[in-house]
């Protein structure tokens, strides 16, 4: 996948199912993939970054998805129905998509004998496995622990389910823009090594940052609609800024959710207006990437990261005509962070309601 360095979209036009139109996804390659693909290419490259290898006994695992094996069900419901047969027919593979989730196929591969959680939060799902990744380590559970999120979500169920809301794109995905029409939907895992300090520094670790703390919060106004007045995310950003120890003013940039949809752009755009200087940084990076749903935020994550560790911001791809008088990075630019350490945040929500901020900052 593309990444946003010079502002590059991995988004193309694909038509991957003969049943359904033609329409921009981002793909990481030119068919859809599958969440084990993604995780085996992802965790070696974590490992490989983190000068680890297999087998880490004493690992914790967080690793969420929001759609998990969905691809899967409905493949075996289409093969199913194609021999004239049931699902109960095939029980045994079912058992075996059921009875699996993203952070047991990790814990697996690591063979660990630690803490392995599995959360699911929809869009927030990246930011829910970084904090409960985050607590282990505090907690003492574990000293180490791998988190993130995982999703391949480019099924034929998925796709006109969103379609049917009028939720998706027609050409691309253009956050914060005027002309925005949607979401683009794109596939992808991101995955992190946390540790503790003296673990880190024991073992002369190289790192990006570190997490100072989170807000979490649940507004239940609807279904899939943000909550117009924004109580719920406010508080989870207050939340978030006082675990942290930090002030409106200490933050230099924020990764947005940034979907593209009407809804959520004005929502979050009123927010972020309510709550920090006009200085702040913002931007999306979604009309790269596309939407990657639970796999979002820990994208997100890894921008922040980056921008800490690179002194870089990444843009907001697919923004021409900003909807909002917010200071949107439109090109790579350096980052001056405004307090020290240099402080981030990175913001997901999701359907239910979920609201979700990660505060992170360099060393």
């Amino acid at each position: 996948m593309a990444t946003t360095s010079g502002g590059q979209s991995g988004i193309a036009l694909h038509q991957p199912f003969p049943d359904l139109a033609p329409g921009p996804l981002a793909l990481v390659g030119q068919q859809p993939t599958t969440v084990e693909s993604l995780l085996k290419i992802a965790l070696a490259e974590t490992l490989a970054d983190a000068n680890l290898r297999e087998p880490l006994t004493n690992c914790g695992v967080v690793i969420g998805s929001s759609r998990g094996f969905q691809a899967q069900w409905e493949q075996q419901s289409c093969d199913h129905q194609a021999s004239q047969g049931s699902l109960l027919s095939g029980v045994a593979d079912l058992i075996q998509i059921y009875g699996q989730s993203p952070a047991m196929l990790v814990a697996q591969a690591l063979q660990t004998q630690g803490p392995v959680l599995a959360p699911r939060a929809a869009c927030a799902t990246g930011v829910w496995a970084i904090a409960q990744g985050a607590e282990l380590l505090r907690e003492g559970h574990c000293d180490r622990v791998l988190v993130g999120a995982v999703e391949a979500p480019i099924t034929p169920l998925t796709l006109a389910g969103f379609q049917k809301m009028g939720a998706m794109a027609k050409t691309g995905a253009y956050p914060f823009d005027r002309q925005r029409q949607g979401f683009v939907l794109g596939e992808g895992a991101a995955l992190l090594l946390l540790e503790t300090e003296a673990l880190a520094q024991q073992r002369g670790a190289p790192s990006y940052g570190q997490v100072l703390g989170m807000g979490l919060t649940v507004d239940a106004h609807h279904i899939s609609a943000p909550d117009p007045q924004g109580s719920a995310a406010i508080r989870a950003l207050q939340d978030c800024l006082t675990r942290s120890a930090l002030k409106p003013e200490d933050i230099g940039f924020i990764h947005a959710h940034g979907t593209a949809t009407q809804l959520n752009d004005q929502a979050e755009a009123n927010v972020i207006q309510s709550i920090f200087p006009p200085t702040v940084a913002v931007s999306s990076t979604k009309g790269a990437t596309g939407h990657t749903l639970g796999a979002a935020a820990a994208l997100g994550s890894i921008f922040c990261l980056l921008a800490l560790s690179q002194k870089t911001l990444p843009p907001c791809t697919g923004l021409t005509n900003p909807d909002f008088d917010l200071n949107f990075v439109r090109t790579p630019q350096p980052f001056r962070g405004l307090s020290q350490p240099q402080a981030v945040l990175c913001c997901s929500s999701g359907f239910g309601g979920q609201n979700a901020v990660l505060a992170l900052a360099d060393l």
